[in-house]
């Protein structure tokens, strides 16, 4: 398979027409490749526009909601990263190749396992990886300056939004299948924040997130 051209395909017929004209982005997936994050078993796919199933009943994010994402966060070459479950590790590359710092925690230790041989087999060496559950984010760890969910959730927690930074953003998806929002959510005060709605999507859950009580704006 020609991955080369499969890449630039992804690029120009998945991403840039999903509202990703950010230059630095493309060249960011252009650099990363996703297909050595992916099982080897779904290799093939991994530059289709498609979710890939993972370990554990889990899938990845299809490669424009990665690259949309990454775009909305604006991240800065200081910003400090969470990421709440690391699950392939791809888009863990993609927030450290961004950012100072990423904290990625995953409830599977497999997962966490996997990813520092990715990352190092691709020289990033600016990622803690830790197993845990963070459905709740990493309270003792921030303040964060973005803040990261790989899967949906129903509701977000008001202690989440508190451990971002004044000026801080956080991606989630949140809502109940099929249809759910993707939100970047900015932090403006000590006590306001303000939520944008990017697009109507559908992701799994991530595990323990039925806990989750809803926080009022």
């Amino acid at each position: 398979m020609n991955f080369e051209q499969a890449r630039s395909n992804m690029i120009q017929q998945q991403i840039k027409p999903w509202d990703v004209p950010n230059q630095s982005v493309l060249d960011l997936i252009s650099e990363i490749h996703r297909e050595d994050f992916m099982p080897d078993e779904y290799k093939r796919l991994a530059l289709a526009d498609t979710r890939i199933p993972l370990a554990h009943g889990q899938v990845t994010m299809t490669p424009k909601v990665e690259a949309r994402l990454l775009q909305a966060l604006e991240i800065k070459p200081e910003d400090e990263i969470l990421e709440i479950g690391t699950g392939c590790a791809y888009l863990t590359a993609l927030l450290a190749k961004s950012g100072h710092h990423v904290l990625s925690i995953d409830i599977h230790p497999e997962f966490t396992v996997q990813a520092k041989l990715k990352l190092q087999q691709h020289d990033i060496h600016n990622v803690t990886l830790e197993s845990g559950d963070a459905i709740h984010g990493q309270q003792q760890s921030s303040p964060f300056d973005v803040i990261v969910f790989t899967g949906s959730v129903p509701f977000l927690q008001e202690s989440i939004l508190k451990q971002l930074r004044i000026g801080g953003r956080l991606f989630v998806i949140t809502g109940q299948s099929p249809a759910m929002e993707a939100k970047l959510i900015k932090r403006i005060s000590e006590n306001d924040w303000h939520e944008k709605i990017l697009f109507e999507t559908d992701l799994p859950e991530l595990e323990g997130a039925t806990q989750v009580e809803p926080f009022k704006f």
